[in-house]
């Protein structure tokens, strides 16, 4: 599904990341894991389209990403959710649809109605998101991500912010998605219980290495890992000097 070959991204022409080597295969939950400020985010953006790499190629379903003007391949949750306030959540969630269908109102209404009963929200369509929680607000933007029904999910710290109770609900939610739909996601993370629990391949990145330390199973590289960085990472422990 994605293709990453010999990537460096950055600002101004100077790398944060260099090197950057891996795939994510159909289907699979890929995390992209590391510390603060290691350039997760960043990354994701250029696999998004939003950003243009400084060297090496990005292929999303064998595209660049992000070219051709057509309707998206893939939906994105960011972090904050990014939902319009002044609207309601079945309007967010028909915004893809009223971009880049020719569907009637009608037929818009009921896929919306879908999607948010997908992600647990139906009875909510007409709630602003003020009026609801920090994990509906991330349910609805998933909604959003799905209308369109894209092969390839992208998730930008999904359970950033939320309590644990909503950030359990939002992992299940995620592995629903992934085994009823077969869709791939690829999710940035640095929440340990939702990496476990979720994640069937990983990348870590590190800021001082400008690159990937670590590739394979979370639960694996936890269990195994010969690298201090990875293990202090994976059991919470103060990062090893350099």
């Amino acid at each position: 599904m994605i293709q990453v070959e010999r990537v460096a991204i950055g600002w101004d022409g100077r790398a944060i990341l260099e090197d950057l080597d891996f795939e994510v295969a159909a289907g699979d939950v890929f995390v992209i894991l590391g510390g603060s400020g290691c350039g997760k985010s960043t990354l994701l953006r250029h696999l998004i389209g939003l950003e243009r790499p400084l060297a090496g190629t990005i292929r999303v379903g064998g595209e660049p990403p992000g070219r051709g003007g057509g309707p998206p391949t893939s939906g994105v949750l960011f972090q904050s959710g990014a939902l319009f306030g002044s609207m309601t959540l079945a309007e967010n969630v028909a915004l893809p649809l009223r971009k880049w269908t020719r569907l009637d109102a009608r037929a818009i209404d009921t896929i919306v109605r879908a999607k948010l009963r997908l992600v647990g929200l139906e009875g909510f369509e007409n709630h602003v998101p003020a009026e609801t929680s920090g994990g509906m607000r991330k349910r609805a933007g998933i909604a959003r991500a799905l209308a369109l029904d894209p092969p390839l999910l992208f998730l930008d710290e999904p359970s950033a912010g939320l309590d644990p109770v909503s950030a359990v609900e939002l992992d299940e939610l995620i592995l629903t998605l992934n085994r009823s739909l077969g869709m791939t996601t690829v999710i940035v993370s640095h929440e340990l219980e939702s990496i476990f629990k979720v994640g069937r391949s990983c990348i870590m990145l590190d800021k001082e290495a400008r690159g990937i330390i670590a590739r394979g199973d979370p639960a694996r590289l936890r269990a195994e890992s010969p690298d201090p960085r990875v293990q202090a990472f994976f059991h919470r422990r103060p990062a090893p000097e350099r």
